[in-house]
């Protein structure tokens, strides 16, 4: 089947757009998700994680502090690179076993950082990006975390900026505006996702 790469902005709307997309009856795969499963208590990658980091970056319950984690990368590169070096192969071996037993016209798999990391370019025959404003992004940011708005725009600023996304884009959804629009957008790209031929794979 076709593998559909879907990214954006921190607080553009992804899991928004991909639930549209489930209940048009695409295969879900969302990285973010593997990643809070590999993380939060019990989880796989914990012991390797502990063994990078200590006991400094986590709960009570042996979950991952994902905040203080995610100040920690941010604030230093060595941080992250080991964050990394331990994560991404875990979240790609789970999201590919996803994908071989995956079920639907086309599968979609949600990767916020998919031009940044590169990692699944080689995975998927097309990329859509989420698009809103970057006021749109900060807000919706904000007001569902705990994140100040000065922590948010580091966020914003490490990422590719909305430009150079859309220049790389495949297919685009408008999510600035009404839930019906965007509904309609999504029904578009289902219609002619599950017309399009299997494609080969893009390439980093």
């Amino acid at each position: 089947m076709n593998v559909i790469g879907l990214t954006g902005g921190i607080g553009s709307g992804k899991t928004t757009v991909a639930g549209c997309f489930a209940r048009q009856g695409a295969a879900i795969v969302d990285t973010d998700e593997i990643s809070r499963s590999l993380t939060g208590a019990g989880g796989a990658s914990l012991p390797a994680l502990r063994g990078a980091f200590g006991d400094r970056y986590f709960r009570g319950d042996g979950a991952l502090d994902r905040d203080a984690m995610r100040s920690a990368v941010f604030e230093d590169p060595n941080a992250r690179a080991r964050l990394e070096a331990v994560l991404h192969p875990a979240i790609r071996a789970a999201a590919d076993s996803a994908l071989e037993s995956a079920r639907g016209p086309y599968a979609i798999v949600v990767v916020p950082l998919l031009f940044e990391t590169r990692g699944y370019l080689d995975r998927v025959s097309r990329v859509l990006v989420v698009d809103c404003p970057e006021e749109v992004q900060l807000t919706r940011t904000v007001e569902r975390s705990a994140l100040a708005a000065e922590a948010v725009r580091a966020i914003m600023a490490a990422q590719w900026p909305r430009w150079r996304r859309l220049q790389s884009a495949d297919d685009v959804v408008w999510n600035g505006g009404e839930m019906r629009n965007l509904d309609a957008q999504c029904e578009r790209l289902h219609r002619f996702y599950c017309t399009i031929p299997p494609k080969l794979r893009r390439h980093p």
